[in-house]
């Protein structure tokens, strides 16, 4: 930043702190950069002021932050907790990735999922927690029109039998209860796994067990009608297809993807009605993001 660019900053008060932090955070030629970092801190600024934020509530929230910091790895991403359950994670999930109705709902990612999974074929046991009840998930994933997509990445992940992710446990030297499976010519992609155990919140890829006593609680908001399932049983006939257990639990799934010109037009035709109800009409759509109109 240019010596001679640099704004003055004396004398300064509650009343002018804001517009002044505001140019000096404003000389990137990067318009959207720039809309960013002026609404950012006019919000941030406008919090202090309206809850009077004391000096010890500052440093309190500086400390838990530097907290979140040294507790994260590569394997633990504690900021992406904390933004799921400030419920920002959602937010962004639904303005980004909007979803016609004829499709499968999205969910946040959480802070559990890592890069370490390996990838099994269909059929593969993804559990190697002897001491859970067996599962099999039998799921398809299709277009809006119903037709199979083959060659979809799939990642999956849940809990351990005593209801904790592996990256939860300081002993984890390798994944363990995820996997990594591609669909198949039919769109189909099945495997073994175990029955979450209750009481425990819990997530199978974006899918949440009926009946759980916290259904209706998630701590990350991530729970929609759509993405509660039931658990039956498999019967002779599956068990011979699939080669498992008569008797073992059954979870099918069927996911309907959304191209992505669909979610582009719908999240353009999202963003405009949503800055029109905010009265930011001196707006215009670069990418897909908000940048303000100087024309």
């Amino acid at each position: 930043m240019a010596a001679e660019n640099t704004p003055e900053l004396l004398d300064l008060t509650i009343d002018n702190i804001t517009p002044n932090t505001v140019r000096i955070n404003s000389q990137s030629s990067d318009a959207r950069l720039k809309y960013l970092m002026e609404r950012l801190v006019t919000h941030l600024h406008d919090f202090a002021r309206e809850t009077r934020l004391s000096t010890d509530e500052w440093m309190a929230a500086l400390n838990f932050l530097v907290g979140c910091g040294q507790i994260s790895s590569d394997v633990r991403h504690e900021f992406i907790l904390l933004s799921d359950i400030l419920g920002l994670s959602l937010l962004v999930d639904s303005i980004n990735h909007p979803k016609p109705s004829d499709s499968t709902e999205g969910s946040v990612l959480g802070p559990f999922h890592t890069h370490d999974a390996p990838t099994l074929q269909n059929g593969a046991n993804m559990s190697g927690d002897p001491e859970g009840e067996p599962l099999l998930v039998i799921c398809t994933v299709k277009d809006r029109q119903g037709n199979p997509v083959a060659g979809v990445k799939i990642d999956i992940w849940e809990t351990d039998s005593s209801g904790h992710y592996d990256v939860q446990h300081e002993e984890r030297t390798e994944a363990s209860e995820r996997c990594v499976m591609i669909s198949d010519k039919d769109g189909r992609f099945f495997f073994q796994g175990i029955k979450p155990k209750e009481g425990w919140d819990h997530l199978i890829t974006a899918l949440y067990i009926r009946g759980d006593p916290y259904e209706k609680s998630d701590a990350v908001f991530g729970v929609k009608k759509s993405l509660v399932v039931d658990l039956d049983k498999v019967d002779k006939v599956t068990a011979e297809e699939y080669k498992v257990k008569e008797g073992s639990w059954l979870l099918k799934q069927d996911f309907v993807l959304v191209s992505k010109k669909e979610t582009e037009e719908l999240r353009d035709q999202n963003a405009v009605e949503a800055l029109k109800k905010l009265g930011l009409t001196h707006l215009k759509l670069v990418d897909h993001l908000p940048v303000p109109e100087l024309d």
